[in-house]
């Protein structure tokens, strides 16, 4: 095993990862699982690096075999879950909020029970339906649909291309919403149901499995799919992506750009790999180094530079047995990731050292 790994065992198998985004302190990630049984479980793992261990604490989630997780930034007892339901012959997908309890000072490995999250705050959610986005505002007692986006691939119902997933862009004042459909993607301006802002036609031959936005860099994207491609787009020139790997020797399920320094991307496929590259060339790193992107962290001539490393991959994590379908960075720590395999197991590695000390010295 890495030295610089640490593993976390499920009972049950397991799709779905994201880290609590709400919790600024500590590293800390929600996992839930896949499982044909009657009840389901969403784990809360926290990270200690100085002690080397893990601790975590479990709740039932009795709705289903979750698919997704999707944890809120402003509140981190506020998670979305994505999940299947039997009724019948037929699946059906359905979506819940969810909320942790206020008291998490139960012993470890104690279940507790989430809880519906009563509708109040005011906030926008967003959830791919079929070949619609459906965009709704959480008011008082009651959601409203405030944009609904329909698309097809030739004008005929009959060949409809549904969505397969979507992500909010880190940009446009919140107003950007991107969808994957079979081998594309297109981004919408919520604001008006037949506004299409952009999309890039045929990015992967097969079917594209992920995205991830740039954080510091307006219109780059990272795509990754079932043809084992990642690639990097700018949105203003979709003919072609202005980076690619092909490192990866199957479907590629899952990618992520570094928040910190986005010159590194995290990929993980059902080749049971997760890989680390690095995409300097085309990241916000190559131009604040060059002093001509100040903006885009905030902090113009006072901001921190950092050295860009060789584009190319950095290292091949290969402690997962089954294939990988999410990793993730921590929202609190640079160096830190998840990654999550079908069987159940979590894997918290770093980024070598060697790459870390070249970036920051």
């Amino acid at each position: 095993m890495d030295e610089n790994s640490l593993i976390y065992g499920l009972e049950l198998q397991a799709r779905a990862l994201t880290p609590q985004y709400g919790e600024s302190n500590e590293v800390c990630f929600f996992i839930a699982t896949n499982s044909l049984k009657p009840t389901n479980q969403l784990h809360l793992i926290s990270y200690d690096e100085e002690q080397g261990s893990i601790q975590s604490k479990v709740f039932e989630h009795a709705l289903g075999e979750v698919w997704k997780l999707n944890s809120c930034p402003h509140n981190s007892r506020l998670l979305a879950s994505v999940y299947n339901v039997q009724k019948g012959a037929q699946v059906q997908a359905h979506a819940a909020l969810l909320t942790l309890p206020e008291d998490l000072s139960l012993p470890d490995g104690q279940e507790l029970k989430s809880e519906y999250l009563p509708w109040g705050q005011e906030q926008t959610l967003a959830c791919v339906v079929d070949n619609k986005v459906a965009v709704m505002q959480r008011a008082e007692a009651s959601t409203r649909v405030v944009a609904d986006v329909p698309v097809t691939s030739t004008g005929s119902a009959k060949h409809t291309v549904p969505f397969t997933t979507g992500k909010w862009s880190h940009h446009h004042q919140g107003h950007q919403f991107l969808a994957l459909h079979d081998c594309s993607l297109s981004a919408y301006d919520v604001r008006d149901t037949q506004h299409c802002a952009w999309s890039i036609s045929d990015a992967h031959s097969q079917m594209v499995r992920d995205l991830d936005c740039n954080p510091n860099k307006q219109c780059h994207l990272v795509t990754g799919g079932d043809d084992g491609y990642l690639r990097i787009w700018d949105c203003r020139m979709p003919k072609a992506p202005v980076f690619e790997r092909s490192d990866h020797s199957h479907w590629v399920w899952s990618v992520r750009f570094n928040t910190f320094h986005d010159q590194l991307v995290l990929s993980s496929s059902s080749d049971c790999k997760v890989l680390l590259t690095c995409a300097g060339s085309v990241s916000s790193e190559t131009q604040a180094q060059a002093g001509l992107d100040g903006a885009h962290f905030g902090g113009g001539e006072t901001e921190e530079r950092h050295k860009v490393l060789s584009d190319g991959l950095l290292q091949t994590f290969d402690q997962h047995e089954d294939s990988v379908y999410c990793a993730e960075w921590s929202n609190v720590d640079p160096w830190i990731f998840a990654s999550l395999s079908y069987d159940g197991r979590v894997i918290i590695s770093k980024v070598p050292k060697q790459y870390k000390y070249q970036i920051i010295f």
